[in-house]
């Protein structure tokens, strides 16, 4: 009996996943909110009573696509603000990751600056929860910089969020280069060297911020 159980759960969770990864597919070319249920069912070739099996709606579809396209990626975060070596080579290691990321999974990438100001509220929360997540661990790791020194939790949180929304504009940028007719690596260096101005930006004001 627990064998046949097993082979349910692992269809049933095959099937699943092959929901969500239909619905990446078809965002590709269309926001959430015009995505309809039915084209996600036959993609996968299930019909559409299968769907409520997994989900009570798309939008709810699209909360767990949030999960799987920010849920993984709380460890590189904290790493991009990691403590480890000086500031060039954190801004540098930081803007590798984002950019090893975007190559590796530009549909989830494309999905959440899409949908971060969409239409489907449910979703827009989901992407809102994950990032201020992401801000309250940055601010964490911030905290145990002794750069940090004499910064209030308030300011600490606010440079977290800086550092937050940097790492999605230079994600958006790669992605941008990555998207162009005539994408080259010559196009990733200038988002190279725009993205560590920026940083470099930001770092600088840090360090003269309780002056």
């Amino acid at each position: 009996m627990s064998h046949t159980l097993g082979i349910r759960q692992a269809q049933k969770q095959k099937t699943r996943q092959a929901l969500l990864d239909a619905a990446l597919g078809l965002l590709e070319q269309q926001s959430l909110s015009s995505l309809g249920l039915r084209e996600v069912t036959r993609a996968v070739g299930v019909a559409p009573t299968a769907f409520y099996r997994h989900f009570r709606s798309t939008a709810d579809l699209g909360v767990a696509l949030v999960d799987e396209a920010l849920g993984s990626l709380h460890p590189m975060v904290r790493t991009t603000v990691s403590s480890a070596g000086d500031s060039d080579e954190r801004i540098a290691r930081a803007i590798r990751l984002i950019a090893h990321h975007v190559d590796a999974y530009p549909a989830h990438v494309r999905f959440i600056a899409r949908e971060r100001h969409g239409g489907v509220q449910p979703v827009r929360e989901a992407i809102r929860a994950q990032l201020t997540r992401f801000a309250e661990e940055v601010k964490a790791e911030l905290a145990t910089d002794p750069e940090s020194e004499g910064w209030n939790d308030d300011d600490l949180l606010m440079l977290a969020h800086l550092y937050v929304d940097q790492m999605l504009i230079t994600a958006s940028l790669f992605l941008e280069a990555m998207e162009t007719p005539d994408a080259s690596e010559e196009a990733r260096e200038h988002v190279t060297q725009v993205a560590t101005r920026q940083m470099r930006l930001i770092s600088i004001g840090r360090h003269h911020w309780l002056d």
